[in-house]
């Protein structure tokens, strides 16, 4: 039976990006474990599923050699958001930083194949096959496939999303938060210019994030209560436009469809552990959140560095050992689940609109965004400045 050092369930773009970071580190033998193509077409229009990269992402994806092999990336140079009930709004500006981008809009599909292509420079193996089973050994895993290959390995790795196999399979339980909304994810085309902008608009029953593709086109990201993203999917698409834009305040003209609609419900989800001894959690196999601040993708990365680096770092320890595993686990775990208590949070604010509730509440946006110094404590925490990175 062949044996390797790491295997890693999920070849979606945390597991990928895990493993080339380990690979140009150390000299393990590694193997990737993913039922469908790794590889996807590279469309010539914008594909529906975006990501917003900060600059510390970016930074891991430059170090890793892929960024520049990114075809298509949108930087944007502020932030903005407003409140339907209140006269509350934020301001984040790039050049308050010092910085020329908070961040950038990328499609996940071209973060996938710029990994995908540089793992395919390495000496890692993509085996396509779905996980079976997982039986702990006295020093790992064996790991069964449903092609009927089964292997060893010193630590498995879950990167397999929010419905993690290997999460079910090694028995470790989740806690999770059903918001009760559903996210409508499109891509628009608008009249006016989207000023390189990220934008965000709380409404009394929904959110609503564009985020510029181009000068004007934006993948936008509506997050409604169930009901209501139900009656929005079953609009025609001019008295979606026509509501689209409203929601909006028309303050970009006209926004267009240029895309299908595609709607998913919102839960956001924690395992109880991020690690066994011999197996490790990251990205949405270990939490994935409400996709308000688009942070889903740069908390995956931040795994990924994390695990790399505490296995490095303890060399001398046997791969897999529990103690070195829980180290990464302590050093994610808070900022992870601050970020998605924040999230929740947000989500509960911007849904009571009482009238003291609404002045409070845009007296404290406005007291923020006239604050220097809480303007850049929330805008640091949004550019991933943390001590991972």
């Amino acid at each position: 039976m062949e044996e390797f050092d790491v295997i890693v369930i999920g070849g979606g773009m945390i597991g990928l990006a895990f493993t080339l970071e380990l690979s140009r580190k150390k000299n393990f033998k590694i193997a990737i474990i993913e039922a469908n193509e790794c590889n996807p077409m590279v469309s010539s229009s914008f594909h529906t599923r975006v990501s917003a990269i900060t600059p510390s992402s970016k930074d891991f994806l430059s170090s890793i050699n892929v960024w520049d092999d990114i075809k298509r990336k949108q930087g944007f140079v502020a932030t903005k958001v407003w409140d339907q009930n209140s006269h509350g709004s934020l301001n984040f500006y790039a050049k308050d930083e010092g910085i020329e981008h908070l961040g950038f809009i990328v499609e996940n599909d071209l973060i996938q194949s710029a990994l995908y292509n540089a793992i395919d420079r390495t000496k890692v193996q993509v085996i396509h096959a779905k996980l079976n089973d997982l039986i702990k050994t006295d020093f790992g895993y064996q790991i069964t496939l449903d092609n009927d290959q089964s292997f060893l390995c010193k630590l498995v790795v879950g990167a397999d999303g929010p419905k993690s196999k290997v999460r079910s399979l090694a028995g470790i339980e989740v806690s999770s938060h059903d918001y009760q909304q559903k996210a409508i994810i499109a891509n628009i085309v608008s009249d006016k210019s989207l000023e390189s902008t990220t934008w965000q608009r709380f409404l009394s029953d929904s959110i609503l994030a564009l985020l510029p593709l181009s000068k004007n086109q934006a993948s936008i990201v509506w997050s409604c209560k169930a009901k209501l993203a139900d009656e929005l999917e079953e609009l025609d698409i001019n008295k979606f436009n026509q509501s689209l834009s409203e929601a909006a305040e028309y303050r970009f003209g006209n926004l267009k469809l240029q895309s299908s609609r595609n709607i998913f419900p919102l839960v956001s989800r924690s395992a109880k552990n991020y690690t066994l001894s011999n197996l490790a959690l990251i990205g949405d196999a270990a939490h994935n959140i409400h996709p308000l601040a688009g942070q889903g993708a740069n908390l995956g990365f931040s795994d990924a560095i994390e695990l790399s680096n505490q296995l490095v770092a303890n060399d001398d320890s046997p791969l897999g050992d529990s103690l070195v595993l829980r180290k990464y686990a302590r050093a994610r775990r808070l900022d992870n689940e601050l970020m998605a208590k924040t999230m929740t949070g947000l989500d509960w604010m911007y849904k009571e609109n009482n009238e003291p509730f609404r002045w409070l509440r845009g007296f404290g946006m406005n007291v923020i965004d006239e604050t220097p110094i809480l303007k850049s404590f929330f805008q640091k925490k949004a550019l991933g400045k943390t001590k991972n990175n």
